[in-house]
């Protein structure tokens, strides 16, 4: 195996994670080895992508044979993930922030949500799937407390802008943000903005593309 290279693209990022699951799949089946047009396949790129992927990240293996699906879950396990399991943190407890907590926790990844926070006093001090809220303006403590190095937006997109400032102060290196008000922080914080209000109406454009092209 080749060195791993530093700087991976995005889209790559994604389409490991992607493999990874399928991969896991794979192994819960019994299957010990799959070809790269297997995954290609499964995942509608082409076997050259899949390949491209692996070697870019700096895994080869027995083409012959295929790549042992232990050993690359494991070593993709090693670019994607720390040594140590990361912690996050929901920040709105509402509707969305319990149904991501109730999914995520769920899938025995080394990424866990540690801590809620809230500005609902209906929830603030409560334990809320397994997991404690705490007012957001304990935020910073609660941060540095919990080892917590990824924070989750999910509270109303009124609010989105009021983040930043005490994201920055916790020392919080990775947001995920659900609000549809874009948010941007210094260098040395990444952040994805996931709008599904942008998401939904790209669907919507290309089905109504469909259909008019069938008229």
């Amino acid at each position: 195996m080749a060195a791993i290279q530093t700087s991976i693209p995005e889209k790559t990022i994604e389409r490991l994670s992607e493999y990874r699951r399928t991969l896991l799949a794979c192994h819960r089946q019994g299957i010990t080895h799959v070809f790269s047009h297997v995954l290609a396949g499964i995942h509608g790129i082409t076997a050259v992508q899949v390949r491209r992927d692996l070697m870019l990240i700096g895994f080869s293996s027995d083409t012959k044979k295929g790549y042992d699906v232990r050993v690359l879950i494991d070593f993709i396990d090693s670019i994607l993930y720390s040594s140590n399991n990361m912690n996050i943190a929901i920040i709105g407890m509402g509707h969305l922030g319990q149904a991501i907590t109730k999914y995520f926790n769920s899938k025995n990844l080394r990424l866990r949500i540690t801590a809620a926070f809230d500005v609902d006093p209906s929830k603030v001090g409560h334990v809320i799937d397994d997991i404690p809220c705490y007012d957001m303006k304990d935020f910073e403590d609660i941060v540095s407390q919990n080892d917590i190095s990824i924070a989750v937006a999910s509270l109303p997109s009124k609010a989105a802008a009021s983040l930043v400032v005490p994201i920055v102060n916790a020392g919080i290196k990775g947001v995920l943000n659900f609000t549809s008000t874009p948010l941007n922080f210094p260098q040395g914080i990444f952040v994805e903005n996931y709008d599904i209000t942008t998401v939904l109406e790209k669907v919507a454009y290309f089905v109504k593309a469909s259909e008019e092209s069938n008229v």
